[in-house]
């Protein structure tokens, strides 16, 4: 299996300036996604599309490949990452062949581990090579979620969950942004990481799903980041 992992990391970020290269733990945000993938069997190369030259050099210096500076319509902030992912797919097949999948790893979440990572690269290979998506168990569940207008709320959902108790409600999960996995045609027919026949990596540990985005966030992160350390050597 040849999976190409791809870290998008754009130098343009307005709600916390100069993230991904910002020091977590001593080293630059986004060199925490490159050490969990290197090294990896199934991972042909792990490719860094930036449009900024002081997080390729990091991204280099790191030990990704960064073959080039990103085009200036794919740095904006309406570029979406299957914009993103497909310019990179495109360009790294013309050069190097074929690839069974594109491992998206967005380095504002810096806590997965190499055992989740591996877990899915395996999910991918023995359920046909279609698309594996990282899910959580939701923070809020959905039938506790409100409409709210004006001076109005109403449950989001119909049903009887606002008079259940949590743990007897139905688990439900959301998106966890640490893995994505999807196979090249699928990305490019249907322009999506979640294909109807998608299979959930369910990541238990919330701390794998911190994704920074906000000051806050980089707070949680810092309190989490002894937590993790630990963790981690013991996976």
């Amino acid at each position: 299996m040849k999976i190409l992992a791809l870290i998008p990391a754009r130098g343009g970020s307005k709600r916390l300036p100069g993230k991904n290269i910002r020091q977590l733990g001593g080293r630059p945000l986004l060199t925490w996604s490159v050490d969990a993938a290197r090294g990896l069997d199934s991972i042909c190369d792990l490719l860094v599309s930036t449009d900024d030259a002081q997080i390729a050099a990091a991204a280099t210096a790191a030990g990704a490949l960064v073959p080039w500076l990103r085009p200036p319509e794919l740095a904006t902030d309406t570029a979406t990452s299957v914009d993103v992912c497909l310019h990179a797919l495109d360009w790294y097949e013309r050069e190097h062949g074929a690839v069974d999948g594109v491992l998206l790893l967005q380095p504002t979440t810096p806590y997965r581990r190499r055992s989740t990572l591996l877990r899915g690269l395996q999910l991918f290979e023995s359920q046909g090579r279609h698309a594996v998506v990282g899910v959580a168990p939701a923070a809020v569940h959905p039938q506790w979620c409100m409409r709210v207008n004006g001076l109005q709320m109403r449950p989001y959902l119909s049903g009887e969950g606002l008079s259940q108790r949590s743990q007897d409600l139905p688990p439900a999960y959301a998106v966890c942004g640490a893995f994505y996995l999807v196979a090249p045609d699928e990305l490019r027919q249907r322009g999506s990481f979640f294909p109807p026949d998608a299979v959930p990596l369910v990541i238990d540990d919330p701390v794998e799903c911190i994704d920074i985005d906000t000051a806050m966030d980089w707070r949680l992160a810092e309190a989490c980041l002894a937590d993790f350390s630990a963790l981690a050597t013991e996976n």
